[in-house]
C-alpha cells in the first residue's frame, strides 16, 4: 500500500539538522539540540527495511547523503511488493537484523510487539502533530505513523472528456457504472477502455483484496459503531461484487487474464492513455505525472463509489498503515543511531523537502516522495492528490477510514484474493459464494488463530 507518494516515507535526510541534533543523551531517543559530541550514535549504524518499493531510489540516495554527512552507516533494503512480512521475518532472525522497520497497524503490531522499542520518550514522538498517529502497545508507543495517504480512483480527465463526460457527472456508483459501460460500448470508436487491468499477481492484488475490501468493512463498522471485530458479517459484499464486476468487465484485458497482470501493466495502461480509470492512491502521483507521462492538469482522483450511504458527500479513503518501529533487540548504539536518523528525517529541511516534495525535490534533482506527513516541521505536501483530499474534507465530504489494518491476517487477504481471481475468470454465483466464504468464514478462523 502504493507509489505516488506513493506509500515508506521514510526518509529523507539532510544534514543541517543532524549536525544541530547533536549528541544523543540516552537510548530513549532524547537528544540535545545544542550538543556537538556525536555520542553513542556515532558508533552505531542504521538498517532500515523499507516497505515501499516505489520509494527505493529516494531512500538509497538519502541514506548515502546521511552517511556522507554524519559518518553513520545507513543501509536500506527494500522488500518487493507483497513480500514485506516474509522478508521481515527472515531478516529479524539474522544477527544483523533491521534496526528500523514497519508494521501496518494493530494486527501487524500483534506479530511484532515483542520487538518494538518504546518511542514514548523519543524526540520523534514529540514531533507528531497529534498523538492519534502513535500506535500503542498498552502504555508504550510501539510505532509512529510516518505518512498519511489517500486512495480512490485516479481519472484521466482528458480521456473522460473525449468520452463526453466530466468528473462532475460521477457522484455515485450508478453514475460510475453508466459512464464505464458507455465507454465499453464505444471502446473501438474511442480507442480506450474504462478501467485499467485489475492485476491479481502479487504486485497488484493488494489493491483489491486489501484496499477495495476496505469498503465493505468500513460500512459494516459504521453500521455497528465499531472499529474492529472478531467476526465480519459481510453485509456489503453484494456491493463489493458490483464494483469488482465493473472493474473487470470494463477493462483493458479479459478477466481471465488477471492472474498474469501486474501493477506495472495497470500503470502502463493508464499513463499510455489506454484507460480512463485506475484504482490507486496518492503514493502513485509521481508514477502517473511527469515527463513522458500525464500532465498534472490531466489527472484527478474520485472516491470509490460503493452504492452505500450519502455518496455525493463521500470522500477518499484516507489513513495510514505505515508505522515506523525500532528494534529494541538491536545494540544500544544502533538504537540511538536509528532514533537520531528518524528524528532528522522529520525535522531537517533537506530531508523534509525530499519526503514531501514532488518533481525534482531530491538533492540529485530526481522526484521526491510527495508524502503528507504528520510532523510539526513538515511543509504542505506538493502532491495534488493530498491537496484534493484536504479540500474534499474541508467541503464537508466524509473520508473513508482505513479499516483494513484490522484484517485478521495476511493469509486472510490471500484467500480473498485467490477467490476473487477465480471468480473473475468464471463469474458464477457459486464462485462468488467462495469469495463470501473466504471473506466471512476466513475472517473468523484467521482471527481465532491469531488471538486464540
Amino acid at each position: 500500500m502504493k507509489k505516488f507518494l506513493a506509500l515508506g516515507l521514510a526518509a529523507a535526510l539532510s544534514l543541517s539538522l543532524l549536525a544541530g541534533c547533536g549528541t544523543p543523551s540516552d537510548p530513549s531517543g532524547s537528544s540535545d539540540p545544542g550538543g556537538s559530541d556525536p555520542g553513542t550514535a556515532a558508533n552505531g549504524s542504521v538498517y532500515y527495511l523499507n516497505f515501499k518499493p516505489e520509494q527505493d531510489a529516494q531512500w538509497q540516495e538519502l541514506a548515502q547523503i546521511y552517511t556522507e554527512e554524519t559518518g553513520v552507516p545507513v543501509k536500506v533494503v527494500t522488500a518487493a511488493s507483497g513480500t514485506y512480512e516474509t522478508m521481515l521475518t527472515s531478516e529479524m532472525a539474522k544477527d544483523d537484523a533491521p534496526t528500523m522497520f514497519q508494521v501496518n497497524g494493530p494486527v501487524g503490531l500483534n506479530s511484532w510487539k515483542d520487538y518494538c522499542y518504546d518511542l514514548s520518550g523519543s524526540d520523534l514522538y514529540g514531533e507528531l502533530t497529534s498523538t492519534d498517529y502513535a500506535l500503542m502497545n498498552g502504555g508504550e508507543v510501539a510505532g509512529i505513523a510516518y505518512v498519511i495517504e489517500s486512495y480512490g480512483i485516479i481519472v484521466n480527465q482528458t480521456l473522460l472528456e473525449q468520452a463526453g463526460y466530466t468528473v462532475e457527472d460521477i457522484q455515485s456508483f450508478d453514475d460510475l457504472k453508466t459512464v464505464a459501460e458507455d465507454i465499453t460500448a464505444r471502446r473501438d470508436e474511442l480507442g480506450f477502455s474504462a478501467f485499467t487491468s485489475a492485476g491479481m499477481d502479487s504486485s497488484s492484488d493488494w489493491r483489491f483484496k486489501t484496499h477495495l475490501a476496505n469498503l465493505p468493512i468500513y460500512f459494516e463498522y459504521q453500521d455497528k459503531g465499531i472499529n474492529a471485530t472478531d467476526a465480519i458479517e459481510g453485509t456489503y459484499l453484494d456491493n463489493y461484487r458490483n464494483i469488482w464486476d465493473l472493474y473487470i468487465n470494463n477493462a483493458t484485458c479479459d478477466p481471465a487474464e488477471l492472474t498474469a497482470k501486474t501493477a506495472n501493466d495497470a500503470l502502463n495502461d493508464f499513463v499510455s492513455g489506454q484507460a480512463v480509470f485506475y484504482q490507486n492512491g496518492s503514493w502513485e502521483y509521481t508514477n502517473v505525472v511527469g515527463e513522458g507521462k500525464l500532465s498534472e492538469d490531466e489527472v484527478t482522483m474520485i472516491p470509490i463509489y460503493f452504492g452505500v450511504g450519502d455518496e455525493a458527500n463521500q470522500g477518499l479513503c484516507t489513513g495510514s498503515e505505515n508505522y515506523w518501529c525500532v528494534n529494541k533487540n538491536a545494540p544500544e548504539e544502533n538504537i540511538q543511531a536509528t532514533l537520531d536518523f528518524m528524528y532528522w528525517c522529520v525535522t531537517d529541511e533537506t530531508a523534509l523537502q525530499a519526503i514531501t516534495g514532488g518533481t525534482g525535490a531530491m538533492p540529485s534533482g530526481e522526484d521526491g516522495m510527495a508524502f503528507a506527513i504528520p510532523f510539526k516541521a513538515a511543509p504542505e505536501s506538493s502532491n495534488p492528490f493530498v491537496a484534493l483530499d484536504a479540500q474534499m474534507t474541508a467541503d464537508g465530504k466524509t473520508p473513508i477510514s482505513w479499516n483494513f489494518t484490522t484484517m485478521p491476517s495476511e493469509e486472510w487477504k490471500n484467500m480473498v484474493g485467490s477467490a476473487l481471481a477465480v471468480y473473475a475468470a468464471d463469474q458464477t454465483d457459486t464462485n462468488w459464494d467462495a469469495v463470501v466464504s473466504a471473506f466471512v468464514d476466513g475472517w473468523a478462523s484467521e482471527y481465532a488463530l491469531a488471538n486464540g
